[in-house]
């Protein structure tokens, strides 16, 4: 009888992108299958299961995708972190640096209530710097983050470890080696 098919078999590595030497890790693959995106988002909702969660964060972008089936399946609201001048209304910005630059992502002022539970959630934790940056600007405004929750850990990276010297749990689905 053949295994049964991990998240991680969803995932293509496309060689040297955006830059040379890189091993991308893309999740459109994952995406685009019915049951390899339902595994992703059961697996991810799995460690959150009895917690009461108010509201879902998603980094931009692909954060978004799970992020709103994850906010669908726990019946609780999403809220994007976007990256500097894609909100419309009242912003709080948090400045970062990127592994190639520097970047600002924003959110909502009144998006988070102080008190709320909040999971964050993204595909990927490389360096942890946007996750970093998106975890600031919920705590400005009085969230609560209970955990963070990624499809895939870069570890040779130092994200996870970034994370946890926060405070955060930190919850993944699959790693790679490398960059």
């Amino acid at each position: 009888m053949p295994r049964a098919k991990t998240v991680k078999d969803y995932i293509r590595t496309i060689k040297d992108f955006p830059h040379e030497g890189i091993m991308f890790r893309d999740v459109t693959t994952l995406f685009a299958d019915a049951r390899g995106f339902r595994i992703a988002i059961d697996q991810m909702l799995h460690p959150y299961a009895g917690l009461a969660i108010d509201k879902v964060v998603g980094l931009e972008a692909r954060g978004f995708i799970l992020g709103g089936a994850i906010a669908h399946q726990l019946s609780v609201g999403f809220v994007p972190i976007r990256k500097k001048g894609k909100l419309p209304g009242a912003v709080i910005s948090e400045d970062y640096n990127l592994e190639y630059g520097e970047a600002t992502v924003e959110l909502h002022q009144d998006a988070i209530q102080p008190g709320e539970k909040i999971l964050v959630v993204d595909d990927l934790l490389a360096t942890g710097g946007t996750a970093a940056a998106g975890i600031r600007l919920i705590e400005r405004l009085g969230g609560e983050i209970l955990s963070c929750a990624f499809i895939i850990d870069l570890p040779d990276l130092g994200g996870r470890a970034r994370l946890e010297q926060m405070g955060m749990d930190v919850h993944t689905l699959c790693a790679y080696d490398g960059l």
